[in-house]
């Protein structure tokens, strides 16, 4: 795929389709390279395709089971076929590493491949009831046409899990990807084409966000939203017009705390993992650091010279191991954050600046701040970069209480070697995800992935928990003793 322009249109239908305002992506690793051309459609091509998402409904929920798990299955092949192909659109079009687009593409079809076997698992319970004569049965149903919006941080992974899930329990489905990053999704589609999806069942938008968001939460069943938190709050309320059902997975500033007796070896490793790796750009990675003062001059020494060794370039190079940051819009955000940052009094030990590499693309250093405090803006606002503070507290209370000082209350962690001091941490995080001697950020996708409001909303996404989003219970009484 290097070299290639790809050409991306709206998939509606069951047909492709060119809107009339057309614009390009370029690649963050090299702005002089132009990686796809694209059009985005207008209010009346989305209503067409919730129409036609609405109309295969009947048809797909009531769709032979076990061909339905063959085609999910089938997806899931042609994703991880072409995961070199997919994994190198998707570097040079969000500034992955190779090796992490690769990956992520694996990690798409593993989705679809997870989400097939779940179609055949058995969905529904059975009850004896109070009343002689009766039994009572609890099944679940397709919620309906789902609007699926997705962030440009993970192209591929995201609508992935969110259009397989979707397509297990029955439901028909409208993708919304961001207008950054439109080409995994394109690729998606036609995946999803070939591998012979019934006409209307998958529709692809691109579109402005705000008025093509709307127009699918009003004619969905139910919208699924990753993004951010004051984006999160918009879509809620809009769906809340309807009483469309909501699943939101949102912002974090998600706290690693270090104890006194962690192994600093594997402790350095696993925060700079989560902090700085894939540019920060995990909902999940870790921004603020809590470390006791026992280690923390020692931590803040070693994580400075990690910091300043990582290998900045070009999302393709064989040795890069941190690719450019993905957008215009997001390369300021960071280096206005780091410079709030110096104005509130943080010592900035280590990069947060932009450098110049063989290609002209939005490279900057993993930031350090050192002797940050609770109150700083830098401590609870989410930077969504690779911009880590460091925070000095006197024991595990005080890090408990410093963990859970911000509203967002996504992913936390902490590195101990004291099962006791970890399992107090454990219960006590507000967080909805809580690793212990791993990092933030790195997730599965067989098990439930969210935080709590208002870092996420409604039922979890991922592994079992997503039957509770993408289907509604319906409780049957039976009176079987009427002849």
């Amino acid at each position: 795929m290097t070299g290639t322009i790809l050409q991306g249109q709206n998939f509606i239908d069951g047909g492709w389709r060119t809107g009339a305002v057309g614009f390009e992506t370029r690649n963050p690793s090299d702005l002089d390279e132009v990686v796809g051309a694209y059009s985005k459609v207008g209010a009346a091509e989305v209503d067409e395709a919730m129409a036609a998402a609405t109309r295969a409904l009947p048809g797909w929920r009531s769709f032979n089971m076990q061909a339905r798990a063959d085609l999910l299955r089938k997806a899931g092949d042609l994703l991880m076929a072409r995961a070199i192909e997919i994994g190198a659109l998707l570097s040079r079009e969000e500034g992955k590493t190779l090796p992490e687009g690769i990956g992520e593409a694996n990690r798409a079809g593993q989705c679809f491949h997870y989400f097939a076997a779940e179609v055949v698992r058995a969905q529904g319970e059975w009850y004896n009831s109070m009343r002689d004569g009766h039994n009572v049965i609890v099944t679940r149903e397709p919620v309906g046409v789902v609007a699926a919006i997705t962030p440009w941080n993970f192209p591929i992974a995201l609508p992935a899990w969110k259009v397989a899930g979707a397509l297990a329990f029955g439901n028909t489905v409208v993708l919304k990807p961001s207008s950054f990053v439109p080409g995994c999704a394109v690729l998606l589609a036609r995946i999803l084409e070939d591998v012979g999806l019934p006409q209307g069942v998958f529709n692809l938008v691109i579109g402005d966000g705000r008025a093509t968001g709307d127009v699918m939460i009003d004619r969905a069943q139910a919208v699924t939203f990753t993004g951010g938190t004051e984006t999160g709050r918009a879509v809620l309320r809009k769906a809340a017009e309807t009483m469309t059902k909501a699943q939101l997975e949102l912002g974090g500033k998600n706290a690693f705390v270090i104890l006194d007796d962690a192994d600093l070896d594997l402790a350095i490793e696993t925060a700079a993992n989560a902090a700085w790796v894939q540019t920060g750009q995990r909902c999940t990675a870790t921004e603020r650091l809590i470390v006791t003062r026992g280690v923390h001059d020692q931590v803040v020494e070693r994580l400075a010279a990690k910091a300043q060794g990582y290998r900045i370039g070009h999302a393709l190079d064989a040795d890069t191991q941190i690719g450019p940051v993905a957008n215009e819009k997001q390369f300021a955000e960071n280096l206005a954050f780091v410079e709030t940052g110096l104005r509130e009094g943080a010592e900035l030990v280590a990069g947060g600046v932009a450098v110049e590499r063989r290609t002209r693309g939005y490279y900057m250093t993993p930031a350090l701040f050192a002797r940050s405090t609770e109150a700083m803006h830098i401590n609870h606002h989410e930077s969504f970069g690779p911009i880590l503070s460091v925070i000095a507290v006197d024991d595990l209370d005080q890090a408990i209480d410093v963990a859970n000082g911000t509203e967002l209350a996504l992913s936390s962690g902490i590195a101990t070697t004291s099962l006791h001091s970890a399992e107090k941490f454990r219960r006590e995080s507000k967080a909805g995800m809580v690793m212990v001697n791993t990092p933030t950020a790195g997730l599965e996708y067989h098990v439930p992935l969210g935080g709590r409001s208002p870092s996420g909303f409604g039922p979890r996404e991922s592994g079992a928990s997503s039957a509770e989003f993408f289907t509604e219970s319906k409780t049957s009484y039976i009176n079987h003793g009427v002849n």
